[in-house]
């Protein structure tokens, strides 16, 4: 079934970026919405120059917060466009969606901040059960990682974190030292967190 554009450019898009509706389609439990941007051209991310010649395009693929029960994935037209700064060191650049998502992010900023604050709330099995009926389902080492991107007091000042299983536990602890190393024994050479020896 098809749905109506200009509504959900403005129900999904409204001060978001330069973005357009193209088209919606919903089925039974998933809104697909097929969007791209509007902007004329791009300012390269090296030399500011603003460039409207376009290489390329391709697609991201980006779940956004439910709606009315039903996940929503915007399918995200990205265009890459060609810097004609002769010095410039960056031939081609994609065009930037700052506001909707992060560079090689899987989901809008949006839900990006609820899965921080259920991460913060719940830590990750607890997390991962109650997105599943929130309808925006992630496992919960997503829910963990969302986490230990926030600055140390964050965590720290939250309830679940104190309530961790003894493996979830260990392995952000090893998360901690790994990355700060001046707090614990360092890390292996080469080692990352989930393969650092125990002990």
């Amino acid at each position: 079934m098809q749905a109506d554009s200009s509504f959900w450019d403005l129900l999904v898009f409204s001060g978001i970026d330069d973005m357009g509706v193209e088209a919606v389609t919903a089925a039974v439990g998933t809104v697909d919405v097929t969007a791209r941007g509007r902007a004329a051209s791009a300012a390269c991310p090296d030399c500011s120059r603003s460039s409207n010649r376009v290489h390329d395009s391709y697609q991201r693929r980006l779940k956004d917060l439910p709606l009315a029960g039903q996940s929503v994935v915007i399918h995200l037209t990205v265009r890459r466009f060609i810097c004609g700064t002769e010095n410039c060191p960056r031939r081609t650049f994609a065009e930037p969606f700052a506001q909707l998502t992060a560079p090689y992010a899987r989901f809008t900023t949006r839900l990006g901040h609820v899965l921080e604050r259920v991460g913060l709330a719940l830590a990750g099995r607890a997390g991962a059960r109650l997105t599943a009926q929130l309808g925006f389902r992630v496992g919960r080492m997503t829910l963990l990682r969302k986490v230990m991107a926030l600055p140390s007091p964050a965590r720290r000042a939250c309830w679940a974190w104190t309530t961790l299983r003894p493996a979830e536990a260990d392995l952000l602890h090893r998360v901690d030292l790994w990355r700060n190393p001046s707090g614990g024994r360092r890390a292996p050479d080469g080692a990352t967190p989930d393969r650092w020896p125990r002990g």
